[in-house]
């Protein structure tokens, strides 16, 4: 499960984020693009740049953080 208090700092503010133990596999990039970028320069990871507004990019999301192989993605709503 992720955890809050990792959060990358690229994170949009809201319910959904991802934590630093992101391995940048590039899965919630492919799943939702409208949401989730990756960061390539240091250490690469991915983020959410932008939150869901309807139930469609929420489900989109949702989906994202059901896929990630390291649970990485969080959702505190």
């Amino acid at each position: 499960m992720a955890d809050k208090t990792i959060k990358v700092p690229e994170n949009v503010p809201g319910p959904y984020y991802v934590d630093n133990e992101c391995i940048a596999c590039e899965l919630c990039v492919d799943t939702a693009p409208a949401h989730f970028k990756m960061i390539n320069d240091g250490q690469p990871h991915a983020y959410v740049f932008k939150q869901p507004e309807n139930d469609q990019e929420k489900d989109a999301c949702d989906d994202a953080m059901g896929a990630c192989p390291v649970d990485a993605i969080g959702d505190d709503g």
